[in-house]
């Protein structure tokens, strides 16, 4: 089972330079993410672990924490610490955060 972290825990450890791996499709990421979040698709995540790093947490986002929570778990059994960030990019963007629109930001 994926651990989870609000989006209160998640403004924190964003704020402070953590690793986020955005898992939705290519078009929704374009459409506004999650600043400085990296882009790695739902369905290339099991190929595509070991780019991320062992020794620090990695918050998983997506539209509404659903595909973030399979991700997670996926990284997870394969030794990453991550984590599911709670109510995705659409609980990120209705609280007035910062959301950032294109494709070409950090594209992991």
């Amino acid at each position: 089972m994926a651990r989870e972290v609000t989006q209160e825990a998640f403004v924190a450890n964003w704020a402070d330079g953590a690793l986020v791996i955005d898992v939705r499709e290519a078009d929704e990421y374009a459409a506004g993410h999650v600043p400085g979040a990296r882009l790695m698709p739902l369905r290339t995540v099991p190929a595509r672990c070991r780019e991320l790093p062992t020794d620090r947490p990695v918050f998983v986002i997506c539209a509404s924490g659903n595909r973030s929570r399979t991700a997670a778990d996926q990284m997870t059994s394969r030794g990453i610490d991550a984590y599911s960030v709670v109510g995705g990019t659409g609980a990120w963007a209705r609280a007035g955060r910062p959301v950032a629109a294109g494709s070409h930001e950090h594209a992991a």
